[in-house]
């Protein structure tokens, strides 16, 4: 567990647990002999990657950016990926409960940032955090429930239809503010919606930038996944996001990295992006 202040707000990394991806898919076009210098795979080229989540405590409001993989894959999914199933342990070992939460944030409605949205209990699906109100992109949803050959697999419908019926979940159109100093913005690539979360407090600012820079060996430019579907456009969101976050001295936090939640990006040796841990 890993703890900060930035400025007034309180944030806390809770993770959900190490989930296993494909090191070819999780690198794209990057060769094997150079990204295995950052992370051994396994023997089925498998590697370890983190499922981040963040508390802000703002003083006014308790947020959860993010809700991991949680406990409702089938089964097919769970022999590829595993299912850890940590978060709400680790929530409660940080003295969170689900009843704290009062706003959750996703990034992008994947299933391994959405499944702790929703507990199945009986024959339905419930919030997992009863008192919250949850925020995604509609331009997201949308996607998703379209069912597209390419990534279906990515959308389980369970982890956030049941919260739009109910009304629980709002849907986004574009950059806004959440509550005072939460913000998201729309940084396509992975997604054609997938919305960094911006946190600004005392003259300092975070962002949990999601799948845009997964992890903290994923800062080179064209470091891009195979699991993005618009790679160009995740290179040029990047561009942008170095182009204001690196002069701000922006703290970043990484959702898929196993051993560093967030860390400070900068300009290293002969111009690569280096991350400075806090």
């Amino acid at each position: 567990m890993h703890r900060l202040t930035l400025g007034d707000f309180e944030l806390t990394a809770v993770s959900d647990g190490i989930y296993q991806l494909d090191g070819g898919a999780f690198f794209g076009v990057v060769p094997k002999i150079m990204w295995q210098r950052k992370v051994q795979p396994d023997e089925k080229n498998m590697v370890p990657t983190g499922l981040n989540s963040v508390v802000v405590r703002t003083g006014h409001h308790t947020v959860l950016i993010e809700t991991g993989i949680g406990n409702k894959l089938p089964e097919r999914m769970v022999k590829i990926y595993g299912q850890p199933a940590q978060l709400l342990a680790n929530l409660a070992a940080a003295g969170i409960a689900p009843e704290d939460i009062d706003v959750v944030i996703n990034s992008h409605l994947h299933f391994d940032h959405c499944g702790w949205n929703t507990v199945r209990k009986r024959d339905r699906m419930v919030a997992t955090f009863p008192k919250a109100q949850y925020y995604a992109q509609e331009g997201e949803w949308q996607h998703g429930r379209r069912q597209h050959e390419r990534d279906a697999i990515s959308y389980i419908s369970d982890n956030y239809d049941p919260l739009i019926s109910s009304g629980q979940m709002h849907l986004l159109h574009g950059d806004q503010e959440i509550v005072p100093g939460v913000f998201v913005k729309i940084f396509p690539g992975h997604t054609q919606n997938m919305q960094a979360i911006i946190l600004k407090s005392g003259g300092r600012t975070a962002c949990y930038v999601s799948d845009l820079i997964p992890t903290s060996w994923h800062l080179d430019l064209t470091w891009v996944m195979s699991f993005d579907l618009f790679p160009l456009q995740t290179i040029e969101s990047r561009k942008r996001y170095y182009a204001q976050a690196i002069p701000e001295k922006w703290l970043t936090m990484f959702t898929h990295d196993p051993n560093m939640p967030w860390g400070y990006v900068e300009v290293g040796e002969m111009g690569r992006m280096v991350a400075r841990p806090t």
